[in-house]
Formats: C-alpha cells, sequence, structure tokens
C-alpha cells in the first residue's frame, strides 16, 4: 500500500456529501485506517453512521473509547465526543469543553495523529464553516506527514480550507474527485 499509517479527514458544513462520495468511490482493497471527525448536531445521536454505509466501499463505525484502530476500517467521530488517537494505537473520546465552538474537535483530532502518526499520517482538510482544523492540519505538516486542503473555489463553505490555507502549505490542494483519485493510488 503506502508508507502511511492513517488517513484523518476533518470537515464540516458541506462535508458530508464530500466524505460520502468519496467513501463510495475508494477502492475496496484500500487497507489504511481513516479516521473522520466532521462537526455533528449534538443532540442528534444516529443516523450519520448509517448514512455512510449506505455508499461506503467498507463498513464505517463510530468508535468506542479506547478502541484499537485497525487497517482497513473507518472511523467516525461519535457525536458530542472530542476523539484523541492515543500513542498506543487506540481511541479515546472525551467530553472536555467545546474548541471552535465544537465537539468532536477536529483540530483535536488531527493533532492528536500527528503525534501518534508523525511522517506517516495524512491529514486532509475539507469544507466547513469555521477555523477549526487549520491548526491541527498544520500540526501534521509540522510533524512531516502529507497534508491536503480541499480547493475552496470546491468547497460549499470556504472558510475550513481557506483558515488552514493562511497558516500552512499543504502538498496539494484538490478538488475532492482528486483527493480520491489520490488515496486510490496510494
Amino acid at each position: 500500500m503506502s508508507d502511511y499509517k492513517a488517513v484523518v479527514i476533518g470537515g464540516s458544513a458541506g462535508s458530508f456529501a464530500v466524505v460520502l462520495k468519496m467513501l463510495s468511490n475508494l477502492k475496496v482493497t484500500f487497507d489504511l485506517p481513516i479516521i473522520i471527525c466532521m462537526h455533528r448536531l449534538k443532540h442528534i445521536r444516529s443516523g450519520l453512521v448509517e448514512s455512510l454505509n449506505v455508499k461506503s466501499c467498507k463498513e464505517v463505525i463510530e468508535p468506542f473509547d479506547k478502541q484499537k484502530i485497525e487497517r482497513g476500517q473507518i472511523y467516525l467521530a461519535p457525536s458530542n465526543y472530542h476523539m484523541f488517537i492515543e500513542f498506543d494505537g487506540s481511541i479515546s473520546l472525551s467530553t472536555e469543553d467545546m474548541n471552535h465552538q465544537s465537539r468532536p474537535s477536529i483540530d483535536y483530532t488531527l493533532s492528536s495523529a500527528a503525534s501518534t502518526y508523525r511522517d506517516k499520517c495524512l491529514g486532509i482538510i475539507l469544507t466547513g464553516a469555521n477555523k477549526d482544523g487549520a491548526k491541527g492540519l498544520k500540526d501534521i505538516a509540522d510533524k512531516g506527514g502529507f497534508t491536503i486542503v480541499q480547493d475552496p473555489k470546491t468547497a460549499d463553505v470556504p472558510t475550513m480550507p481557506k483558515a488552514a490555507l493562511e497558516i500552512m502549505k499543504p502538498n496539494l490542494i484538490l478538488s475532492p474527485d482528486q483527493i480520491t483519485d489520490f488515496l486510490n493510488k496510494l
């Protein structure tokens, strides 16, 4: 496959459609873990993972606290929980204060993945309405990981990709289809 140990994706407003299309067009043989953190409504606990599973090439799950990350699995941050990637290869969940008015926080997920996977991390920021995720993606870049930002011109809400571009230079700026093509070539 590749030298990467995980793909970590963050998105907010407009990202559900992008993630759904990406997961439905990903090769079935793709065997890296995919860790997704999307802003969600905290009072709605179900529906998102079920909707993603309708078209995803692989099962999407909401992990439980201390669950080990496995190759080929797709993880979605549960509603109203921050999701951290631990050094032992597990996921921890937290109800700490919100970050950028959000729980789950994309920054927390991406920053913890950067610390754990370092140069073996592939981070992606998608469309979204606030700056959450920009710092986390920069952390991935600072630790030697590979970074992709959705082209703001293709984003439903370009605030999040633009925020990332204001503080860092990603390896690539791509449309959603180009991101999927890139992943399928790994």
